[in-house]
């Protein structure tokens, strides 16, 4: 049958089911489709703490939101197209779909036992309450089940590959390939081509079946992204990182040396950086978070650019080893993919919630340099920079990256070698001159010398440092004058970073201002509220510690200043102390990305309120 086909620029989806339904893996298939067709694709993986939540409950629901257009900045507010594996996720992710979207369920995920975990009165399939929606409902188990008749496979094994079939029904929906799905599968299971071909079947079907079905009144397109030609990847901010640290060695000539303890979000990390050998990486997972940042200070000791990568419970447990790599004076890059804290927290869940525990959380004064990527792009760029400015200045770098960014996909540009930044690394050798504390005029950091190296002998450890020779001290004015250096050092990095720039005036009544994972939800609100004619600003900060050396004079020209956080307001108390002004906040600890309606919405109230 025949269908209007409409073009869209921007459209969301969201696979929502249990934990062991593949709605990952479904998400992850559809991003990759649309850009390895110029599309622009942001995502999300939201999916439970539990290992593995009981079957039906509400709790359990795992889902994968794919927002895709000709520009996308976020995963998307509210969905096109929701596909239901069962009525726990259908209740969970309803109120996020659009009024007129689409609803494709499997119905067998809708039975009394399964609707009495969801807390449903009624089946909604069954009682006008999806009136507003555009409802397709299918048994899809029975649909696999009667497509692949003649196979060794167990009937539970094969309804493993429902999500497939819902992939298929999605991509005829938006007329989008099925081969590079199938060539992934081929490659995936090319071990087990049985598994391959009945999961080929399996999308087939799907396809066809929503060929067929007279309930798709239309299908639709999805605009292009017009991308510059180059090499690009669907790629998430933990592979952006792990390439950025090969680059960062390449770039430089000196191998990486990663000591690390897996721990979500940050195990990717790990994981990828460990397929990067024939680099020259090296990888070690450690028997513990301490273990894992202090092997990483040993390596820094040896000559290799030392990383270790946490999130907020494991960077607790590092806190002593970061004073000790301080007092050291060694260039280590440490790499936290937060989450929702305290303790333990929600694990897979983003939060904005350990700029505090970076900025302040070592005992005696023990300033560090802290960035923070916004983008799963920029996680490529921003690990470079900590790569630079730990082993310019001697220092560890604190690289503070989130859920949010780090697990979700954006489309990155592969660039040439020849494009990466220039890192030039060299190693002290000249026993003439040497002291272990002789400190550079410009930089304050001290010189790399290579244990080993004749004529450079020298002692480093965690007890106070006695001014050039590195000698143990405990001299009252000695400790004085250490301290300084270590705090001037910090300080002397602001004149080796690009200045904060703004979107939209430069002064003016409201000036949005954030940093790290909130950048794609911000950066559309201020699109939204431009192209309506609202004047107001908006800054992103990807150096937090110190800040860019033209900030203070940016936030003096805005009348109000809006910090919205997924925290309790620690960028804003850190602005207040620092340049003594007020700001407004606006915080959300939901383990959720912001919606750019909601900074939208805020915005508007504002702006209404100094109107009034």
């Amino acid at each position: 049958m025949d269908r209007p086909k409409i073009e869209l620029d921007e459209v969301t989806l969201r696979f929502a089911g249990d934990s062991g339904d593949g709605m990952q893996l479904t998400g992850t298939q559809f991003s990759h489709t649309v850009a390895q067709l110029g599309v622009d694709v942001n995502t999300f993986p939201d999916y439970p703490a539990e290992i593995r939540s009981p079957e039906g409950t509400l709790y359990g629901v795992s889902s994968y939101s794919v927002n895709a257009g000709a520009k996308v900045h976020t995963s998307g507010d509210y969905y096109d197209l929701l596909i239901a594996m069962n009525a726990s996720s259908l209740k969970v992710n309803l109120n996020y779909l659009k009024k007129g979207g689409i609803i494709i369920t499997n119905n067998a995920g809708f039975s009394d036992k399964i609707l009495g975990l969801a807390k449903y009165e009624s089946n909604p399939l069954e009682d006008g309450s999806l009136s507003d929606y555009k409802l397709i409902d299918l048994n899809i188990n029975d649909y696999v089940k009667q497509k692949i008749t003649n196979s060794s496979l167990s009937v539970k094994v094969i309804e493993k590959t429902k999500n497939f079939f819902a992939l298929g029904m999605a991509y005829f929906i938006y007329n989008l390939p099925l081969n590079y799905t199938e060539e992934w599968l081929k490659q995936k299971f090319k071990s087990n081509l049985e598994i391959a071909d009945i999961n080929i079947q399996v999308l087939y079907a799907g396809y066809e079946y929503a060929k067929n079905d007279e309930r798709i009144k239309n299908t639709y397109t999805i605009k292009n992204a017009k991308l510059k030609p180059g090499y690009y990847r669907n790629i998430t901010g933990n592979e952006a990182i792990a390439m950025g640290l090969v680059a960062a060695s390449k770039i430089s000539k000196v191998p990486v040396f990663l000591g690390s303890y897996p721990i979500t979000p940050a195990t990717e990390i790990l994981h990828k950086l460990s397929e990067y050998k024939s680099y020259g990486i090296k990888t070690f997972q450690a028997e513990d978070e301490i273990a894992g940042i202090c092997s990483a200070i040993g390596a820094a000791y040896g000559g290799y650019i030392g990383v270790t990568t946490t999130s907020g419970p494991g960077l607790s447990l590092k806190v002593e080893a970061m004073g000790y790599a301080l007092m050291a004076e060694l260039p280590l890059v440490i790499i936290d993919v937060q989450r929702v804290g305290p303790s333990t927290g929600i694990p897979t869940k983003p939060e904005q919630s350990d700029l505090n525990l970076a900025f302040y959380g070592r005992h005696g004064e023990a300033p560090l340099p802290v960035l923070a990527p916004s983008t799963a792009y920029s996680c490529f760029e921003m690990v470079i920079e900590a790569v630079r400015i730990a082993t310019k200045y001697m220092v560890p770098v604190i690289l503070l990256s989130g859920g949010y960014i780090a697990q979700g996909t954006q489309v990155l540009k592969i660039p040439e070698v020849s494009d990466l930044p220039k890192l030039d690394i060299n190693y002290y050798t000249d026993k003439e001159t040497y002291a272990p504390y002789k400190r550079d005029k410009v930089t304050f950091s001290r010189p790399w010398a290579i244990p080993g190296t004749p004529g450079l002998e020298h002692r480093i450890g965690g007890l106070e440092k006695e001014d050039m020779t590195g000698n143990q001290s405990s001299n009252a004015q000695n400790h004085q004058k250490m301290v300084e250096f270590r705090a001037k050092k910090i300080e002397a990095i602001a004149n080796d970073i690009p200045d904060a720039s703004v979107y939209g005036e430069e002064t003016g009544d409201l000036l949005i201002l954030g940093w790290g994972s909130t950048f794609g939800s911000l950066k559309t609100a201020w699109d939204h509220l431009n192209s309506k004619g609202h004047k107001v600003s908006f800054c992103h900060l990807h150096y937090l510690n110190p800040f860019p050396k033209n900030l203070g004079k940016i936030l003096k020209g805005f009348k109000q200043i809006l910090v919205p956080e997924s925290n309790m307001g620690q960028l804003a108390g850190i602005i207040r102390s620092k340049f003594i002004i007020d700001v407004l906040q606006f915080n959300l600890v939901e383990g959720r990305p912001f919606k750019a309606i909601e900074i939208e919405d805020k915005v508007l109230s504002i702006l209404e309120k100094g109107n009034n």
